[in-house]
């Protein structure tokens, strides 16, 4: 069932909302992006519908809530241990299609990879539930529609399209029904908007021979990639991190561990004991992210990680198109079936 809102109506809802969930949506942030007086798209919670962003592609991904770049896990105390508080308030976690594809691949990774489910994941991924954002066109790098995570439909509470200063929802969640009706102005079908094409296009190799592990493709990045990491960080799907024991005492029986995003990109990802290192070059880091998203994941799980949202592209500070590296892996796959 669908319903068409005024820009009051809206409002109303969205206060409503506020009520009984915490929104985490995104926003707009003027003069708070990476250089002076640029502005930021960034997921934060929000109070009233005229913070939402609804227009524009946010620069950082939604999974902040679910896996924080920081987050105290637990704290110990002379052999004791509890775990950290978290406000349990349900969420609603505003974000476009490309994100909602995003979601499984976080719950592939914290919740179905080996035997136990990521306890603090879990705990945090059971208050969730969405609202999903259409998207009427295409972003700048966006390649969504290769990856075939341009269109959802199901998995979200209601969806959220501005047409010509109204909302049009399409309502999932039958429990929302008396609140939509008495706040729309009518009740109609609605389809989420869903991008049908984008300018960029990407080719997935099917499979990739041993020799794209040694191939010269990935040299360019050595000398390109200065290891910043910001590509781990806005990626929607990118799930590894560290741990890191914060001490109170100088014996080290007080504190807490905490759990902090890191990224495959940047020195000290693969120490080892003993002074060791895989993959020292960029270009090294390079092809182990890129193998991981369009062929590793998918032998294990069945799907691409990657879903094209091109966030990568759009954050890095030395212009390296994730999207050119897919294809040029393609091709390099295609010439190695051919020497074959």
């Amino acid at each position: 069932m669908g319903y068409v809102l005024q820009k009051e109506g809206f409002s109303k809802l969205i206060e409503t909302l506020g009520k009984q969930y915490r929104l985490f949506a995104p926003v707009l942030k003027k003069g708070e992006g990476r250089y002076t007086d640029v502005d930021v798209v960034r997921y934060d919670l929000v109070s009233s519908s005229d913070q939402i962003e609804l227009e524009k592609k946010s620069d950082y991904a939604f999974k902040e809530f679910l896996t924080p770049l920081s987050e105290t896990l637990f704290f110990f105390a002379e052999g004791n241990v509890k775990e950290a508080d978290l406000d349990m308030r349900p969420v609603i976690i505003f974000l476009r299609s490309c994100d909602m594809h995003a979601v499984k691949r976080l719950d592939q990774i914290y919740l179905e990879n080996g035997s136990e489910k990521d306890w603090f994941y879990a705990r945090r991924r059971g208050l969730v539930s969405f609202a999903l954002i259409g998207c009427s066109h295409s972003f700048e790098n966006c390649f969504c529609v290769d990856m075939k995570s341009n269109v959802t439909k199901d998995g979200y509470l209601f969806s959220v399209d501005q047409i010509d200063g109204k909302i049009y929802s399409d309502l999932k969640d039958d429990g929302l029904k008396d609140l939509f009706e008495a706040n729309a102005e009518s009740v109609q079908d609605v389809t989420p908007q869903y991008v049908k094409e984008n300018q960029v296009h990407v080719t997935i190799p099917d499979k990739v021979d041993n020799s794209i592990y040694k191939h010269p493709l990935w040299d360019e990045y050595t000398s390109r990639c200065i290891g910043c990491g910001r590509c781990n960080f806005v990626c929607p799907t990118c799930t590894c991190y560290t741990m890191q024991d914060v001490y109170y005492t100088e014996n080290g029986k007080m504190g807490e561990r905490r759990r902090v995003g890191a990224s495959c990109m940047v020195d000290g990802y693969t120490n080892v004991a003993g002074g060791g290192q895989y993959r020292k070059t960029h270009g090294e880091r390079m092809r182990f992210k890129v193998l991981h998203k369009i062929f590793d994941f998918r032998r294990r799980f069945g799907y691409d990680m990657c879903v094209g949202c091109g966030r990568c592209d759009d954050v890095c500070p030395e212009y390296i198109s994730y999207s050119n590296i897919i294809n040029k892996v393609n091709e390099a796959a295609k010439a190695g079936k051919e020497v074959q």
